[in-house]
């Protein structure tokens, strides 16, 4: 196998990422999330329990959400955290990440304001977004 140069993860078309901007995640409809536009307060109890309900796939877990996928192999498995890092950096929001061969399982939660924000639920908005 050929080695690859950072960035062209993109060729494997199987989990391309979308674009990244913070003005496409919507935030009760009326705003955006994102560190720029400063969201970075903590969400109240209901808020959460609704954004949780609007990510599919995803858990709470205290002061986190969580999501396991199962993929084909490991270099699948690899191949997709690669995407979701890819997102991860530009929305300069990083998730806890765990691979166990074909299992993967990211833990989101904005450390630096103690809990949940809207940044977490916009990047499990866009990591659900991969294919």
């Amino acid at each position: 196998m050929s080695e690859q140069r950072a960035g062209e993860w993109r060729s494997f078309p199987r989990y391309a990422a979308p674009a990244y901007r913070c003005s496409d995640m919507p935030l009760h409809g009326t705003g955006s999330a994102c560190w720029e536009y400063g969201f970075m307060t903590l969400l109240s109890e209901d808020e959460i329990t609704a954004a949780v309900g609007r990510a599919v796939g995803w858990v709470r877990a205290g002061d986190s959400i969580t999501r396991t996928v199962k993929l084909g192999d490991f270099r699948d498995a690899i191949i997709y955290v690669g995407a979701v890092a890819h997102l991860a950096q530009a929305a300069n929001h990083h998730p806890d990440i765990t691979i166990s061969w074909n299992t993967v399982t990211l833990t989101l939660s904005t450390h630096s304001a103690g809990g949940l924000t809207a940044a977490d639920f916009a990047l499990a908005g866009q990591i659900n977004a991969l294919p």
